[in-house]
């Protein structure tokens, strides 16, 4: 069973917004969309999520940031790559306002001022590494993160980082088997209230 590495396209649109919302609800009633698009209903999110993919701001959910690994054809797994400095708070407003949603209106962007961590622009930041149901331990992950990592290097990076949920130990211990180590650790009882989840943790890797 091989497995295809692949850029995505503007195409990849509907597949990629299952994967964002896989990755942001992570077996939680709720995830950030919920919060950003006022609705726990999935075909809702899902429809924005798709159109996020392909606004002219390139959030950090815009398709040209994501790398989909292929078996026999099918899309089964995500993971996007992008730059802080590039890639910023001001970037994703301006996505949003392109799909009807005022982003400054939603509990999520202050949340995160409490609850999450500044990013160094001199990283690369990894997201939304996912894979369909069915497919996992058959090394999808493995080969996306390997192949992220050759295209940072040729971009000069030499270090990645990621944020994951404190609790999310399956997560957590994946990212640490590909050599990521925890930088930082941050309880936060906002996001407690919200998600479930006690807050968030930073992770790096240099290579």
């Amino acid at each position: 069973m091989g497995i295809n590495i692949r850029k995505a396209t503007s195409t990849d649109g509907p597949f990629l917004a299952q994967m964002i919302l896989q990755s942001t609800r992570a077996d939680k009633k709720i995830g950030i969309y919920d919060l950003i698009f006022k609705t726990t209903s999935d075909e809702q999110i899902l429809k924005h999520l798709e159109k996020l993919t392909n606004t002219t701001s390139k959030s950090n959910c815009h398709y040209s940031n994501f790398l989909i690994a292929e078996i026999d054809g099918k899309s089964v797994g995500s993971l996007a790559s992008y730059e802080p400095r590039l890639v910023t708070r001001e970037t994703f407003l301006a996505a949003l306002e392109e799909i009807g949603v005022n982003g400054e209106e939603g509990e999520y962007l202050g949340l995160m001022d409490i609850c999450g961590f500044p990013l160094n622009s001199r990283t690369l930041i990894f997201d939304y590494m996912e894979e369909l149901e069915g497919f996992m331990d058959v090394g999808i992950l493995k080969e996306l993160m390997h192949k992220s990592l050759l295209a940072a290097r040729l971009k000069g990076y030499r270090i990645a980082q990621t944020i994951v949920e404190i609790g999310s130990l399956e997560t957590l211990l994946y990212y640490k088997k590909l050599g990521f180590k925890e930088v930082k650790q941050k309880e936060c009882d906002p996001y407690k209230e919200i998600f479930g989840r006690p807050g968030l943790v930073l992770l790096s890797i240099e290579f």
